[in-house]
Protein backbone atom coordinates (compact mmCIF):
# COMPACT_ATOMS: atom_id res chain seq x y z
CA UNK A 1 0.00 0.00 0.00
CA UNK A 2 2.71 2.95 1.04
CA UNK A 3 4.21 1.54 -2.36
CA UNK A 4 1.30 2.36 -4.24
CA UNK A 5 0.58 5.72 -2.47
CA UNK A 6 4.35 6.65 -3.40
CA UNK A 7 4.12 5.75 -6.84
CA UNK A 8 0.44 7.46 -6.98
CA UNK A 9 2.35 11.00 -4.90
CA UNK A 10 5.37 10.53 -7.75
CA UNK A 11 3.10 10.89 -10.40
CA UNK A 12 1.21 13.33 -9.35
CA UNK A 13 4.47 15.63 -8.83
CA UNK A 14 5.16 14.89 -12.28
CA UNK A 15 2.06 15.67 -13.92
CA UNK A 16 2.28 19.19 -11.47
CA UNK A 17 5.71 19.94 -12.73
CA UNK A 18 5.07 19.63 -16.59
CA UNK A 19 4.17 22.81 -17.84
CA UNK A 20 1.26 22.81 -20.91
CA UNK A 21 2.42 23.95 -24.35
CA UNK A 22 1.58 27.55 -25.65
CA UNK A 23 -0.99 27.77 -28.40
CA UNK A 24 0.24 29.53 -31.03
CA UNK A 25 -1.72 29.63 -34.72
CA UNK A 26 0.45 30.84 -37.46
CA UNK A 27 -1.68 32.18 -40.72
CA UNK A 28 0.20 31.45 -44.15
CA UNK A 29 0.02 33.75 -46.77
CA UNK A 30 -0.44 31.31 -49.26
CA UNK A 31 -1.19 27.93 -49.81
CA UNK A 32 1.33 24.88 -48.72
CA UNK A 33 4.88 25.04 -50.56
CA UNK A 34 8.33 25.34 -50.09
CA UNK A 35 7.76 29.07 -49.46
CA UNK A 36 6.98 28.26 -46.20
CA UNK A 37 9.01 24.84 -45.57
CA UNK A 38 10.99 26.67 -42.28
CA UNK A 39 7.71 26.28 -40.54
CA UNK A 40 6.82 23.33 -41.74
CA UNK A 41 10.22 21.88 -40.62
CA UNK A 42 10.06 23.41 -37.49
CA UNK A 43 7.10 21.63 -36.36
CA UNK A 44 7.94 18.00 -38.20
CA UNK A 45 11.48 18.11 -36.28
CA UNK A 46 10.37 19.30 -32.67
CA UNK A 47 11.86 22.62 -33.04
CA UNK A 48 8.17 24.22 -31.76
CA UNK A 49 7.88 21.64 -28.79
CA UNK A 50 11.19 22.26 -27.48
CA UNK A 51 10.32 25.60 -26.97
CA UNK A 52 6.95 24.99 -25.11
CA UNK A 53 4.80 25.54 -28.50
CA UNK A 54 1.73 23.72 -30.14
CA UNK A 55 1.91 25.39 -33.20
CA UNK A 56 -1.19 24.97 -35.77
CA UNK A 57 -0.20 26.55 -39.62
CA UNK A 58 -3.04 27.47 -41.26
CA UNK A 59 -2.66 27.78 -45.18
CA UNK A 60 -3.80 30.76 -46.93
CA UNK A 61 -5.37 30.55 -50.43
CA UNK A 62 -7.11 33.03 -53.10
CA UNK A 63 -9.56 33.72 -50.82
CA UNK A 64 -7.70 34.09 -47.42
CA UNK A 65 -6.46 37.69 -46.61
CA UNK A 66 -3.89 36.60 -43.80
CA UNK A 67 -4.71 40.91 -42.40
CA UNK A 68 -8.35 39.82 -41.86
CA UNK A 69 -7.78 36.62 -40.13
CA UNK A 70 -5.73 38.68 -38.09
CA UNK A 71 -8.34 41.21 -37.34
CA UNK A 72 -11.13 38.30 -36.62
CA UNK A 73 -9.01 37.11 -34.12
CA UNK A 74 -8.09 33.45 -36.39
CA UNK A 75 -4.28 33.56 -35.73
CA UNK A 76 -1.75 34.87 -33.92
CA UNK A 77 0.95 35.84 -35.71
CA UNK A 78 0.82 35.91 -39.77
CA UNK A 79 3.19 35.51 -42.90
CA UNK A 80 2.55 38.61 -45.24
CA UNK A 81 4.73 40.61 -47.40
CA UNK A 82 5.47 44.55 -45.69
CA UNK A 83 3.23 46.09 -48.65
CA UNK A 84 0.21 44.64 -47.73
CA UNK A 85 1.27 45.04 -44.28
CA UNK A 86 1.68 48.80 -44.25
CA UNK A 87 -1.71 48.75 -45.96
CA UNK A 88 -3.82 47.49 -43.87
CA UNK A 89 -2.09 49.62 -40.92
CA UNK A 90 -2.86 52.61 -42.76
CA UNK A 91 -6.58 51.56 -43.10
CA UNK A 92 -6.50 50.74 -39.12
CA UNK A 93 -4.99 47.42 -38.39
CA UNK A 94 -2.22 47.87 -36.02
CA UNK A 95 0.40 45.29 -37.23
CA UNK A 96 4.03 45.27 -37.19
CA UNK A 97 6.73 42.98 -38.14
CA UNK A 98 9.03 41.31 -35.73
CA UNK A 99 10.85 38.78 -37.51
CA UNK A 100 12.11 39.53 -41.46
CA UNK A 101 12.75 35.57 -42.45
CA UNK A 102 13.29 36.29 -46.37
CA UNK A 103 15.77 39.19 -46.79
CA UNK A 104 15.12 39.40 -50.76
CA UNK A 105 12.81 39.24 -53.21
CA UNK A 106 11.45 36.23 -55.20
CA UNK A 107 8.86 38.94 -57.62
CA UNK A 108 9.58 39.12 -60.76
CA UNK A 109 7.83 40.08 -64.41
CA UNK A 110 8.05 37.22 -66.54
CA UNK A 111 7.13 38.15 -70.04
CA UNK A 112 7.10 36.03 -73.50
CA UNK A 113 10.01 37.08 -76.00
CA UNK A 114 7.72 36.71 -78.76
CA UNK A 115 5.85 39.65 -77.27
CA UNK A 116 8.38 42.18 -78.57
CA UNK A 117 9.61 42.97 -74.77
CA UNK A 118 13.35 42.81 -74.00
CA UNK A 119 13.80 46.09 -71.64
CA UNK A 120 11.38 47.71 -68.94
CA UNK A 121 11.37 50.68 -72.17
CA UNK A 122 9.16 48.03 -74.06
CA UNK A 123 6.51 47.52 -71.60
CA UNK A 124 4.58 50.72 -73.28
CA UNK A 125 1.67 49.47 -75.12
CA UNK A 126 1.61 46.12 -73.50
CA UNK A 127 -0.64 44.12 -71.11
CA UNK A 128 1.26 43.13 -67.75
CA UNK A 129 -0.61 40.67 -65.47
CA UNK A 130 -0.28 41.67 -62.04
CA UNK A 131 -1.47 40.59 -58.30
CA UNK A 132 -3.36 42.32 -56.32
CA UNK A 133 -4.72 41.99 -53.05
CA UNK A 134 -1.77 43.93 -51.50
CA UNK A 135 0.93 42.69 -53.73
CA UNK A 136 0.30 45.50 -56.27
CA UNK A 137 2.54 48.26 -54.85
CA UNK A 138 5.78 47.20 -55.79
CA UNK A 139 4.51 46.96 -59.42
CA UNK A 140 2.78 50.84 -59.13
CA UNK A 141 5.70 51.99 -57.92
CA UNK A 142 8.06 50.54 -60.66
CA UNK A 143 5.54 51.88 -63.32
CA UNK A 144 5.80 55.07 -61.63
CA UNK A 145 9.15 54.98 -61.66
CA UNK A 146 9.44 54.47 -65.31
CA UNK A 147 6.82 56.98 -66.31
CA UNK A 148 4.14 54.94 -67.35
CA UNK A 149 0.35 54.96 -66.62
CA UNK A 150 -1.26 52.31 -65.64
CA UNK A 151 -4.88 53.81 -66.25
CA UNK A 152 -4.17 51.94 -69.88
CA UNK A 153 -2.98 54.93 -71.09
CA UNK A 154 0.82 53.44 -71.36
CA UNK A 155 0.41 50.04 -69.63
CA UNK A 156 -3.21 47.45 -69.60
CA UNK A 157 -3.18 46.10 -66.13
CA UNK A 158 -4.81 42.56 -66.00
CA UNK A 159 -5.68 41.43 -62.80
CA UNK A 160 -4.32 38.47 -62.24
CA UNK A 161 -5.27 35.51 -60.68
CA UNK A 162 -2.76 32.87 -58.46
CA UNK A 163 -1.53 31.23 -61.76
CA UNK A 164 0.09 31.43 -64.73
CA UNK A 165 -2.30 31.21 -67.82
CA UNK A 166 -2.65 34.35 -69.16
CA UNK A 167 1.01 33.85 -70.40
CA UNK A 168 0.31 30.45 -71.63
CA UNK A 169 -2.82 31.56 -73.62
CA UNK A 170 -0.80 35.18 -74.56
CA UNK A 171 -3.54 37.46 -73.30
CA UNK A 172 -0.56 39.37 -71.53
CA UNK A 173 2.78 40.23 -72.68
CA UNK A 174 4.27 39.78 -69.13
CA UNK A 175 3.07 38.48 -65.76
CA UNK A 176 3.55 38.29 -62.12
CA UNK A 177 5.55 35.05 -60.71
CA UNK A 178 7.97 34.36 -58.13
CA UNK A 179 11.46 33.07 -58.54
CA UNK A 180 10.54 29.69 -56.47
CA UNK A 181 6.51 29.25 -57.80
CA UNK A 182 5.02 30.54 -60.41
CA UNK A 183 8.36 31.01 -62.84
CA UNK A 184 8.72 27.12 -62.84
CA UNK A 185 4.87 26.71 -63.82
CA UNK A 186 5.69 28.23 -67.28
CA UNK A 187 8.57 26.38 -67.33
CA UNK A 188 6.44 22.88 -66.21
CA UNK A 189 3.73 23.85 -69.02
CA UNK A 190 6.38 23.53 -71.90
CA UNK A 191 7.86 26.66 -72.50
CA UNK A 192 11.77 27.09 -72.93
CA UNK A 193 13.63 29.64 -70.54
CA UNK A 194 15.24 30.90 -73.88
CA UNK A 195 11.55 31.86 -74.95
CA UNK A 196 10.83 33.80 -71.80
CA UNK A 197 13.05 37.43 -70.28
CA UNK A 198 12.31 38.00 -66.67
CA UNK A 199 12.96 41.34 -65.13
CA UNK A 200 13.21 40.60 -61.00
CA UNK A 201 11.86 43.23 -58.83
CA UNK A 202 15.41 43.36 -56.93
CA UNK A 203 17.22 44.46 -59.61
CA UNK A 204 14.89 46.98 -60.74
CA UNK A 205 15.35 48.85 -57.63
CA UNK A 206 11.22 48.71 -56.65
CA UNK A 207 11.43 45.12 -54.33
CA UNK A 208 9.81 45.45 -50.94
CA UNK A 209 10.09 43.17 -47.80
CA UNK A 210 8.12 39.57 -48.67
CA UNK A 211 7.50 37.13 -45.80
CA UNK A 212 7.64 38.65 -42.66
CA UNK A 213 5.90 37.91 -39.56
CA UNK A 214 3.35 40.33 -38.14
CA UNK A 215 1.58 40.19 -34.82
CA UNK A 216 -1.11 42.88 -33.69
CA UNK A 217 1.02 45.60 -31.78
CA UNK A 218 -1.54 45.85 -28.62
CA UNK A 219 -0.65 41.80 -28.02
CA UNK A 220 3.16 42.87 -27.36
CA UNK A 221 1.78 44.45 -24.76
CA UNK A 222 1.31 41.39 -22.71
CA UNK A 223 4.91 40.12 -21.57
CA UNK A 224 3.73 36.45 -22.13
CA UNK A 225 2.80 36.72 -25.28
CA UNK A 226 5.82 38.66 -26.26
CA UNK A 227 7.79 35.55 -24.67
CA UNK A 228 5.64 33.46 -26.76
CA UNK A 229 6.55 35.08 -30.07
CA UNK A 230 10.00 35.73 -29.30
CA UNK A 231 10.38 31.46 -28.72
CA UNK A 232 7.88 30.64 -32.05
CA UNK A 233 10.46 33.63 -34.00
CA UNK A 234 13.85 31.39 -32.52
CA UNK A 235 12.02 27.59 -33.38
CA UNK A 236 10.75 29.20 -36.31
CA UNK A 237 14.21 30.61 -38.02
CA UNK A 238 16.17 27.00 -36.93
CA UNK A 239 13.47 25.14 -39.49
Amino acid sequence: MKRLLGSALIATLLAGGAQAADDVTLQLKWVTQAQFAGYYVAKDKGFYEEEGLNVTILPGGPDIAPPQVMAGGGADVMVDWMPSALAAREKGLPLVNIAQPFKSSGMMLTCLKESGVATPADFKGKTLGVWFGGNEYPFLNWMNKLGLKTDGTDVTVLKQGFNVDPLLQKQAACISTMTYNEYWQVIDAGVKPEDLVTFKYEDEGVATLEDGLYVMEDKLADPAFEDKMVRFVRASMKG
